[in-house]
């Protein structure tokens, strides 16, 4: 913990001089992040330092798993996250940012000690349908491997559940919002997004398009069914 207060004290002697232009603005105007990232609690997982992003740039949710609830009216920490982030800020693009070696997928995969940690236990119900898609889709899986596809399917997942938010789900409608699911390999330093399209997780590349799960288009079914009347 001493070393961890030693940086704070790096932060105010060095690091805030240094942008100290930049922290009058967002002081001033407040902030107007590009998007806002749902990510996984886990320590090793930092997504300001994934994005290489300055202050102001993110708007940031994290917990165990990544996990998104569908909407409720029952007040949550994410769901109001995402309202406050799609209503307030106008965040046009969401990320659902899972990662390799993920504690709580492994808890999912085996859920044995679970019983210690019922509420653990029960938030992680959120992602029973990744489990339920490999166990029955990809038996042939097991250890570490299964636990990877369960961590893929739980971004696909969540990304799911995302979309029965009304903010998001209007945001959507109007052309205004891009979905996106990342998965981060800790082992690899390497970044792979959902291509929405083919349903691959592909890695991303200065040289390629970036895949998007949902990519930001206009909703025409109540035109067309207007036009049909």
């Amino acid at each position: 913990m001493n070393e961890l207060i030693g940086r704070v004290f790096h932060f105010e002697k060095s690091i805030f001089p240094a942008s100290s232009e930049l922290f009058g603005k967002l002081a001033t105007h407040g902030q107007s992040p590009k998007a806002l990232m749902i990510s996984c609690a886990d320590s090793r997982i930092v997504p300001e330092q994934i994005m290489q992003a300055q202050p102001g740039d993110l708007f940031v949710c994290r917990n165990a798993g990544n996990i998104v609830p569908t909407y409720s009216t029952h007040n949550g920490g994410v769901t109001s996250t995402v309202e406050y982030a799609v209503v307030a800020l106008g965040v046009s693009d969401i990320i659902v940012c899972g990662h390799s070696d993920c504690g709580a997928m492994k808890a999912l995969a085996d859920p044995t000690g679970l019983e210690a940690m019922p509420n653990v236990a029960g938030w992680l119900k959120n992602g029973a349908a990744a489990e339920h898609i490999v166990s029955t889709c990809h038996p042939e899986l097991t250890g570490s491997e299964r636990v990877r596809a369960i961590t893929l399917e739980n971004i696909i997942a969540q990304i799911a559940h995302l979309r029965t938010h009304p903010s998001v789900a209007a945001g959507i409608a109007r052309g205004e919002i891009t979905l996106h699911g990342w998965f981060v390999d800790i082992h690899a330093g390497q970044v792979l997004g959902l291509d929405g399209e083919t349903g691959e997780f592909v890695a991303l590349r200065e040289d390629r398009e970036l895949p998007v799960a949902l990519r930001a288009k206009a909703r025409i079914a109540t035109e067309l069914a207007e036009a049909a009347e």
